[in-house]
C-alpha cells in the first residue's frame, strides 16, 4: 500500500535524525536532492571560515601555522574522515582533489606491483566508472607503456582477473547508477588473482557504511564536498593501507610532503606514512570548511551514527521508488538502480528515452533539485542528515506535475547548461 502524506509526516515526528536537518542552511521550500553532487551549506561554516579569515588570518597571520594548528589540519581532517570509512588513525590525508589523489595512489600501486610482479601490464575498471578516474588512468598506462581494459558488465569481473592485470580501480558506488560494489568480496577477488585493489569512495564517504580495513583494500580516494558536505571544490582525502604506507614514494613529491619540510634540504626524504601523499602548501580555508562539513556528520553519532544513517537512506529511496512507479508508472521511466538494498547506494537513477535532461530542469524550476548524467539518467540523492519522508513524497508529486502539464518541452527547460 502507498503511503499517505500523512504517513510520510507521521515517519519524519518518528525519526530520531530529524533536527540534524537544522544544522543546514536550505532554501524554503526548497527539497534539496543532489547532496550525492554538492552537499549543502552547514548553519556553522561561514562564521567558522570567517574567523579564520579575520582573526587566524588577519591577526595571526603567518603565526596561525602554529598556533591556529593549520599545519596539522590534513592529518587532523584525515583522521575524522577515517572513522567514517573504516580505516585507522594517522591513516587518511584530506589534500588535493580527487583526481590528483588517484594519481599518487594509482603512481604507488603501479610502482609496487613494478617491483613484486613486472609482468602484469593491466589496469582494469568499468566502462561506467566516473571518467576522472578513466582519464587519470589512460594517462598512467600510457605513460608507463601498459594497457587500460574496461568491462562493459562487472559481472565479468572474475573471468577479466587475469595473470596480467596489476591493479583493479573501481568506484564503491557508480555515479550515474547508484549501483554499489561488495568491496570486501570484489577485493578478495583482486587479491586472489594478484592484483592490487584502489576503491573511489566519492559516492560512499559519509552515505553508506565503508570498512576499508575490513575489506582488505590497498588504497583509497574520496571526495570532500558531497556527503561530507565541505563547500564547492574543498579537499578530497587519500588513504593507503599501512602495509604499503612506506614501500613507495608518490610521484607529487612536494614539500609538504616531506618528513621535514621546514629544514629546506635540498634533497627529497619522504615522510613516513599517509604523510608522503601530501604535495605543496595545504588550502587552509577550505579544510576549515570541511571540518566544519564533518561535524554534521558526527552530530549523526548519537542517534546511531552510520547504521541510523544508512537505514533512514535505504527508506527514503525504497519510498521514491514505490511513489515513483505507482503515481509515475505511466510516465515511461525505467529505474536504473539495484532495488536490492545491499547493491544501492543512497541515490535512486531513472531513465526515460527522451526528455530526461527537461525534465530534470523543470523539477528545479518547481523547486526539487537533482541533476542529469548522459545520455539520459534523472538522477536524486537522498542524504538522511536533512532529507525526510515528507520532502520524498513532495518531490515525486512534482515529478507528476511536470508530467500532467508537459512543461518540460518548453524551449527553456531543453537549453543545455554548462554544468547538468
Amino acid at each position: 500500500m502507498t503511503l499517505t502524506l500523512e504517513d510520510c509526516r507521521a515517519r519524519d515526528a518518528a525519526d530520531p535524525l530529524r533536527p540534524l536537518r537544522d544544522l543546514f542552511t536550505l532554501p524554503a521550500g526548497l527539497i534539496y536532492l543532489d547532496g550525492n553532487s554538492l552537499g549543502p551549506l552547514p548553519r556553522a561554516t561561514p562564521a567558522r571560515v570567517a574567523k579564520a579569515v579575520e582573526q587566524e588570518w588577519g591577526e595571526g597571520l603567518i603565526r596561525s601555522w602554529n598556533d591556529a594548528g593549520w599545519f596539522e589540519l590534513p592529518r587532523r581532517v584525515g583522521d575524522r574522515i577515517a572513522g567514517w570509512i573504516g580505516a585507522g588513525a594517522g591513516e587518511v590525508v584530506a589534500t588535493d582533489t580527487t583526481s590528483v589523489n588517484l594519481y599518487k595512489v594509482l603512481s604507488a600501486a603501479l610502482s609496487i606491483q613494478a617491483q613484486d610482479a613486472p609482468a602484469r601490464r593491466v589496469v582494469l575498471s568499468e566502462r561506467s566508472n566516473f571518467p576522472t578516474d578513466l582519464y587519470i588512468a589512460q594517462a598512467l598506462c600510457e605513460e608507463r607503456g601498459m594497457v587500460l581494459q574496461l568491462l562493459d558488465d562487472a559481472g565479468d569481473l572474475g573471468a577479466a582477473l587475469t595473470a596480467d592485470v596489476a591493479v583493479l580501480l573501481l568506484t564503491h558506488v557508480n555515479y550515474r547508477t547508484g549501483a554499489m560494489h561488495d568491496m570486501a568480496a570484489v577485493t578478495r577477488q583482486a587479491h586472489e588473482a594478484g592484483a592490487l585493489a584502489i576503491w573511489d569512495l566519492a559516492h560512499s564517504a559519509g552515505a553508506v557504511p565503508v570498512d576499508l580495513h575490513g575489506a582488505g583494500a590497498d588504497f583509497a580516494v574520496g571526495c570532500g564536498y558531497k556527503y561530507l558536505n565541505g563547500g564547492p571544490g574543498c579537499p578530497a582525502f587519500a588513504w593507503v593501507h599501512p602495509r604499503h604506507a612506506d614501500r613507495f614514494r608518490q610521484p607529487l613529491a612536494g614539500w609538504w610532503g616531506h618528513a621535514a619540510p621546514f629544514e629546506f634540504t635540498p634533497q627529497y626524504r619522504p615522510a613516513p606514512g599517509i604523510g608522503r601523499y601530501l604535495c605543496g602548501t595545504q588550502p587552509v580555508l577550505s579544510l576549515v570548511a570541511l571540518d566544519c562539513g564533518l561535524d554534521t556528520l558526527e552530530a549523526a553519532r548519537p542517534p546511531g551514527g552510520m547504521p541510523a544513517l544508512r537505514a533512514k537512506s535505504l527508506a527514503l529511496t525504497d519510498l521514491f521508488i514505490a511513489l515513483v512507479e505507482a503515481r509515475c508508472g505511466d510516465a515511461g521511466f525505467t529505474l536504473v538502480t539495484p532495488r536490492e538494498h545491499a547493491r544501492r547506494g543512497s541515490q535512486v537513477c531513472l531513465s526515460r528515452p527522451a526528455g530526461s535532461y527537461a525534465m530534470v530542469q523543470a523539477l528545479i524550476a518547481r523547486g526539487v533539485v537533482g541533476d542529469f548524467r548522459g545520455p539520459n539518467i534523472l538522477r536524486f540523492g537522498f542524504t538522511p542528515l536533512y532529507i525526510g519522508f515528507e520532502d520524498v513524497w513532495h518531490a515525486v508529486d512534482r515529478l507528476r506535475q511536470v508530467l500532467d502539464t508537459g512543461e518540460w518541452q518548453r524551449p527553456e527547460f531543453n537549453r543545455r547548461q554548462a554544468v547538468t
